[in-house]
């Protein structure tokens, strides 16, 4: 992968770095000054956990599927004729970033096109709840059809802030184990293993995702 300054993927990552980054800094201002208005007013302040409702983690799927519009003449990958995994992952700025990478299982070419749904959960099954909230959008990688053959590997590139990056009480620090994938178009997801700390708190902007690209 080149990681020279100029290119899609260093691009990629520092408009992730910015967006994960700028909304920890927004978050921690405003605790700062709830803090600030709270002692003027001489009275007592108790900091209490955030803690997330059960409906907060169980009420929807962990990631809604994409639903970009099929590319005349090329049949969408099915959930079940991919391998989803994490790839290489590499730090920068307080955020991790890591390629979660689509491979081509089946006999048949297929095409990948727009963004995975992508959540945290606790079990690499269905029977797990998710963890935080799923993660948004990044538009610096643009859509197009990615055609793979069988064997070939696609990307997006998921960016994860590091939870210390957010105030403790809202954010909840907990450890997760799986990642929760829907492939664009899919309502079948995939799981795949990825441990990492985030906030159990949906209300915090942990995670970004880009649009699928080529290779791995």
């Amino acid at each position: 992968m080149n990681h020279q300054l100029g290119s899609p993927v260093s691009v990629a990552r520092r408009a992730l770095a910015a967006s994960l980054l700028g909304s920890a800094a927004v978050l921690a201002a405003a605790c700062s000054s709830s803090s600030t208005s709270s002692t003027a007013a001489a009275s007592p302040s108790v900091t209490a956990t955030a803690t997330p409702s059960p409906s907060a983690s169980t009420s929807a799927p962990a990631a809604t599927p994409t639903t970009s519009a099929p590319t005349a003449g090329l049949t969408q990958c099915s959930t079940s004729a991919l391998r989803v995994s994490a790839g290489t992952s590499q730090g920068a700025a307080g955020t991790i970033y890591t390629n979660i990478d689509f491979k081509n299982v089946s006999s048949s070419s297929c095409v990948l096109q727009g963004y995975p749904g992508v959540s945290l959960v606790s079990a690499g099954s269905n029977a797990g709840s998710q963890i935080g909230a799923d993660a948004k959008r990044e538009s610096t990688t643009p859509i197009r059809p990615i055609t793979l053959a069988p064997g070939q590997t696609a990307h997006a590139m998921l960016g994860v802030a590091e939870a210390g990056n957010f105030p403790t009480s809202s954010c909840n620090p907990v450890m997760a184990h799986w990642l929760k994938v829907f492939p664009p178009d899919q309502f079948s997801a995939a799981y795949a293993p990825f441990t990492t700390q985030t906030c159990a708190s949906t209300s915090e902007p942990t995670m970004r995702i880009t649009a699928i690209s080529a290779g791995s």
